[in-house]
């Protein structure tokens, strides 16, 4: 469950209901293949199917305004990486993201406004977590201390979540995507780059 969603399926910070939130994912959905390049021509001439079911759609962050301040930095493109607390996956009977999936991600109020794909996964422990991928989380001065310092609490909190504890050997999951829509304003207008994993 995110921050933004209630147990009944309802969104706290998003004026309407669970309803109009999941029309207004459908319809950025929609719009947002299409830019990205994900039509099905696309997937008849090679491309993998990951253009023909919708994503899911999620935030950054723990609260609203860290969901606005993250997106924010992913549509700048000084973020191209995240991570989470590895066991919640398998408590929840959920998958690690894989290369090549897609995600919508939601602004704070819980309006879609980005499409990802998965380029990379790499799950380590938590003390190995090098300075290139604190980088390419985009937050802070892009130190490793900077990344540790704010991960440490919040993949404590997850792993909390399910009734676990955190120290350095617990495992991360380190991810790595490329946003595809909104396009960059740095790209051409007739650039487009191919979805591949």
């Amino acid at each position: 469950m995110t921050w933004s969603e209630d147990t009944d399926g309802s969104t706290e910070h998003e004026p309407g209901t669970a309803e109009a939130r999941d029309a207004a994912v459908a319809a950025y959905w929609a719009t947002a293949r299409k830019r990205a390049g994900l039509t099905r021509l696309d997937v008849v001439v090679g491309q993998q199917a990951i253009g023909s079911v919708q994503p899911p759609a999620w935030s950054f962050g723990s609260d609203p305004r860290e969901a606005d301040s993250l997106l924010g930095l992913v549509l700048s493109g000084r973020k191209t990486g995240t991570s989470s607390a590895a066991q919640p996956y398998a408590v929840r009977g959920e998958s690690v993201p894989r290369p090549g999936d897609l995600s919508i991600i939601l602004d704070g109020s819980g309006r879609p406004r980005a499409l990802i794909v998965t380029t990379a996964i790499e799950v380590v422990p938590y003390s190995v977590v090098d300075a290139a991928h604190a980088t390419a989380e985009g937050e802070g001065d892009l130190s490793l201390e900077h990344w540790r310092a704010v991960h440490a609490p919040f993949f404590a909190a997850e792993l909390a979540e399910v009734g676990l504890s955190f120290d350095d050997d617990s495992e991360v999951v380190l991810e790595r995507f490329r946003l595809l829509d909104p396009k960059r304003h740095t790209q051409g207008a007739n650039e487009r780059e191919p979805v591949l994993t």
